[in-house]
């Protein structure tokens, strides 16, 4: 795939070449060089040039064993700004490495470097990484796989094989254009033109037979998918004509094994399925399409790939297609989000926190804000905008980390409200209340320690849909979901503190509200935001701060001799 691995690798003992990929053996540290560069790609009947890691769409897999530590020098050959971030990596003590553009890191500036130190920790199974700079995620991401720590092996069977598959969000058109038009007219980003499984849209999509992604299998022979979601801006149902799935863990944390014929995936989340290879020989079409809960419009069309069994006989004209629940149906994705539960067990166990010293309650809002001088380029005048607690983040042109830890007090507001400043009927009639919001740089500060509960609460304003709330720095227990409002005394009667899953991103169902905790353990400064792009680019993040402990053990890593510059 590209990936060059260079340097020492300590405790090396072999290597391997598996479908491209390096594996290093037995090691502890690992070295990989990222080439940002603009690539050339055909799909969908035209060609475009966008960038890439290393010329690849999507970009390299890298891969480690729990625990260990990689050193990615990303060596920045394309004509703009960007950064890398490493999604569900909780990088203890080490938010200088996470990534997020003006949050952590000032973009790696065309023609520099900049070496990311990415410490692995209690992760185990699938992550991602993706560019976190504008909407340059769309062409720069790829799958990190996590194996268990040497000696130790999975919680099921070892499958035959593996195989990553990336689903992926196609434009026609140049990304970073189009979404730096949005931004300066105040208009809506354009659609994606369709989506991928593993770079190609498959041959539903006209201009597509001939590159479709094949999957070759063999009978009776069990395959463990590391399914990532790379869309944009849609959740995506996903199966396999014909074969049950068994998912057996989510966002790089064991889950007790989940049977079922489809899976609903938000962007950002990641997904370790089982499926065995058991029908009659033949071909299958492997299928991702859009979950949509809202009334805007969206690319509601259906990337496939092909699971084609090996062996002698005769491929049918068509292969068979897997019965998807239609995009709108909010019952099915629940039911699946809802059957997700740690494994919890001795082998693996879990910590919720029972007694909460911080509690944070954020209504989670698409809004609109006023254009001064006729400045947008919309019908009323306004842009769309979306909140937190009615705070719409306005980027600093300063990185936080860096104002925090020079004490640099223009840069932020260390005063985020921990409830909204305004409470209403939030999933009911909202006719009387203002859409308007209003921006701000503001970060909640948390003390070292604390064992924290943030309840997001979906509203009705704007286009009301479902939200996947993505935290950096932690993995953080789902202990509770419903629809409408929060009730404060009856809904907490019903958490599960038993077997929760361990999640770095949640789906906040649309009009309703979900719960999580975890403990402020990881010192350091944390974006939080929706995984859905646009929604993003509106608005609808934070950034949590979490103070030093009182020990160098409990307190931040000191800051590289190099971070890149701000402009």
């Amino acid at each position: 795939m590209g990936i060059k691995n260079k340097g020492f690798i300590s405790g090396l003992l072999g290597f391997l070449f598996l479908d491209g990929l390096l594996l290093c053996l037995a090691a502890d540290i690992h070295y990989y060089d990222f080439a940002l560069q603009e690539a050339n790609f055909t799909k969908m009947c035209s060609t475009k040039s966008m960038l890439t890691v290393n010329g690849s769409f999507p970009g390299p897999t890298i891969q480690a064993r729990k625990g260990d530590t990689m050193f990615i020098k990303v060596i920045n050959q394309g004509t703009y700004g960007v950064t890398i971030h490493w999604h569900g990596v909780k990088q203890p003590r080490n938010p200088w490495s996470d990534g997020p553009e003006n949050i952590t890191q000032c973009p790696i500036a065309a023609g520099t470097s900049f070496t990311y130190e990415v410490i692995l920790s209690t992760e185990e199974g699938t992550l991602w990484w993706h560019a976190h700079s504008d909407w340059t995620r769309a062409t720069v991401h790829g799958a990190i796989v996590i194996l268990p720590a040497a000696g130790t092996t999975y919680p099921f069977p070892t499958p035959y094989k593996e195989q990553t598959i990336v689903l992926a969000s196609w434009f026609k058109g140049d990304v970073m254009a189009m979404i730096t038009n949005s931004i300066a007219t105040g208009t809506n980003p354009t659609q994606a033109d369709g989506y991928t499984i593993n770079g190609e849209p498959g041959d539903l999509y006209d201009c597509s037979n001939e590159t479709t992604y094949r999957l070759s299998v063999e009978y009776n022979k069990t395959y463990l998918l590391r399914i990532v979601n790379a869309v944009m801006n849609e959740e995506q149902f996903f199966g396999i004509a014909n074969h049950s799935l068994t998912v057996v863990a989510q966002d790089a944390a064991y889950i007790k094994p989940i049977n079922t014929t489809y899976i609903m995936i938000t962007p950002g989340q990641t997904m370790d399925v089982l499926f065995t290879a058991n029908q009659t020989l033949s071909h299958f079409y492997m299928a991702a399409s859009p979950y949509h809960d809202s009334v805007l419009t969206f690319p509601n069309s259906t990337a496939t790939a092909i699971v084609q069994y090996e062996g002698n006989y005769t491929a049918p004209s068509s292969p068979f297609f897997p019965t998807l629940p239609a995009y709108n149906d909010i019952d099915a994705a629940q039911k699946f989000t809802n059957s997700v539960k740690s494994l919890a067990n001795e082998e693996y166990p879990i910590s919720v926190p029972e007694r909460i010293n911080t509690r944070i309650y954020i209504a989670v809002s698409l809004n609109a804000l006023r254009c001064s001088n006729s400045s947008c380029d919309t019908a009323d005048g306004d842009r769309t905008a979306a909140s937190l607690n009615n705070v719409s983040f306005d980027t600093p042109q300063i990185d936080i980390l860096q104002a925090y830890y020079g004490s640099l007090n223009y840069v932020f507001d260390p005063d985020f409200p921990s409830e909204p400043p305004v409470f209403f009927n939030f999933t009911g009639d909202v006719s009387n209340v203002s859409m308007y919001t209003a921006q701000g740089t503001k970060a909640r500060m948390i003390d070292y320690g604390q064992a924290v509960e943030i309840v997001y609460q979906g509203t009705n304003l704007g286009a009301a849909s479902s939200h996947p709330m993505h935290l950096h720095g932690f993995s953080f227990y789902l202990v509770g979901t419903g629809s409408g409002n929060f009730n404060s005394v009856t809904d907490p009667t019903n958490y599960n503190l038993v077997d929760p899953p361990e999640l770095n991103t949640v789906n906040l169902p649309k009009n309703g509200w979900a719960a999580i905790r975890f403990v402020a353990d990881n010192p350091g400064v944390w974006f939080m935001h929706c995984h859905i792009e646009r929604h993003a680019t509106w608005g609808m993040d934070t950034v949590l701060i979490v103070k030093n402990g009182t020990t160098p053990n409990t307190s931040m890593l000191p800051r590289p001799t190099y971070m890149p510059p701000c402009s």
